[in-house]
């Protein structure tokens, strides 16, 4: 790999590894719903800054937007507001190892929608490796354990919902014709009203001005969500699909790193093992199902099965 591609995917997998740090510190003095709005709307702003400074624009097809809407609702308002309401009482590195698991549910929901026919050996293995995995993080057997059993629920409804997300924007989206970056920029805007909408109802409440918890919400929808996507554009168009898709293991490592290192979080052997079965699963789920033969000498061999896009981004 050339040192051009290697410092992109390590840089990624530096910000978006980084995601649920930054998280916890900002829950310090912003609640969830708060903190989420905040990172969309910043998130948002750099996006469409960048897209309209290049001369896109936005969508306004009524359709598509309808579908942006459910894309937006699956991956970022709902799966941002689990992680963050996770971590008030579970920690970082759990919510990082969890959120690896979106393979397991991309693939899933790509068989619910159609849009993926046949899984295979390996990718079934890979679910279940993946699923063991949370068990082990989530440790049940462990009256001394690391998250709430409140935060789990949290952790793994949102990896289910942002897993989902991906095979809908592959069903639905993917081909459009639409920018990525816009569409992108486009979701967050989207998303960012209907976290509006339901900051009353959600927990408003007074903001503690720590600065550690500003300057971590800010570089969380600045740097994290907004120059993020970005960069894993710059990633897909020049080192190629297979290469951002690295990200996904490198990610999840950093986040347990991280936590560790600036938080003090746990690193005990069922969270270790709990992350090589994610990383494991994630790599079986990469496998694609080997090709039926074809049915004469003189047919043509079937194309292979259109592949479910792999959660990677955050």
């Amino acid at each position: 790999m050339k040192s051009g591609a290697l410092l992109r995917l390590s840089g990624l997998s530096l910000l978006w590894g980084s995601v649920f740090l930054w998280i916890k510190i900002s829950g310090y003095g912003f609640s969830p719903v708060e903190m989420v709005f905040v990172r969309l709307v910043l998130g948002a702003a750099v996006l469409m800054a960048i897209g309209l400074s290049k001369g896109q624009r936005p969508p306004r097809d009524k359709k598509l937007l309808g579908h942006m809407a459910v894309a937006a609702l699956l991956g970022n308002a709902v799966p941002w507001l689990l992680f963050a309401q996770g971590e008030v009482h579970g920690s970082s590195n759990i919510a990082g190892i969890i959120s690896g698991t979106g393979p397991v549910w991309t693939l899933g929901a790509a068989v619910v929608l159609g849009s993926e026919k046949r899984l295979g050996g390996a990718r079934i293995m890979g679910m279940i490796v993946g699923l063991l995995g949370v068990v082990l993080v989530a440790a049940p057997w462990n009256s001394g354990t690391h998250a709430s059993t409140g935060s789990i629920v949290c952790f793994v409804l949102g990896a289910v919902s942002f897993g989902s997300s991906f095979a809908y924007v592959g069903r639905f989206l993917a081909g459009r014709g639409i920018p990525v970056v816009m569409l992108a920029g486009g979701q967050l805007s989207i998303a960012a009203v209907l976290t509006l909408i339901a900051v009353p109802f959600l927990g408003l409440q007074p903001v503690h001005w720590r600065t550690d918890s500003v300057v971590a919400l800010i570089i969380l929808g600045v740097v994290c969500t907004g120059f993020a996507v970005l960069l894993n554009t710059v990633i897909i168009t020049k080192d190629g699909p297979a290469a951002a898709a690295t990200v996904i293991y490198l990610m999840t490592v950093v986040s347990v790193v991280l936590g560790a290192a600036f938080l003090g979080e746990s690193l005990g052997w069922t969270v270790l093992l709990g992350t090589a079965a994610v990383l494991t699963a994630t790599a079986l789920l990469r496998r694609n199902p080997a090709e039926k033969p074809p049915a004469t000498a003189n047919t043509t061999a079937p194309a292979p099965a259109k592949r479910a896009p792999v959660a990677g981004t955050r």
